[in-house]
């Protein structure tokens, strides 16, 4: 079992091309011996963004603090405390901060199962 708090795992910016004031925290991963899912924790500052990207892997993600919106394809889905959303496989998405604080959100990611090729962990910046 782990168990952390979340300010005790080491924050880094985004190095995914397109990434704009965006920093991770890998709280649970394959390093922790866990079978099947990642959990990474995004901060996005104010007027920031995730890279508008897609890849073959679903994640599904929970909004902790701030406000902003997903961008999928070319539609906004307003974001807020509280907000899940599902971003499946191969779908084009971006997260926006639209607010003025930090938008804080919990991503998790499936490991490669599956017959999935690839490392999820590596394409989203989380070594």
């Amino acid at each position: 079992m782990k168990v952390i708090h979340y300010e005790h795992v080491e924050s880094a910016p985004v190095q995914m091309e397109g990434a704009v004031n965006c920093k991770i925290r890998c709280l649970i991963g394959p390093e922790d011996e866990a079978p099947s899912f990642s959990m990474r924790m995004f901060e996005v500052a104010p007027g920031g963004h995730t890279p508008l990207h897609s890849h073959g892997h679903e994640h599904e993600v929970f909004v902790l603090e701030g406000s902003g919106v997903v961008i999928e394809d070319k539609t906004e889905h307003p974001l807020r405390p509280g907000s899940a959303v599902l971003v499946p496989p191969n779908q084009v998405h971006q997260f926006r901060n639209t607010g003025g604080m930090p938008m804080k959100f919990l991503c998790l990611i499936p490991h490669p199962l599956r017959g999935m090729s690839g490392t999820c962990v590596a394409a989203c910046s989380c070594d």
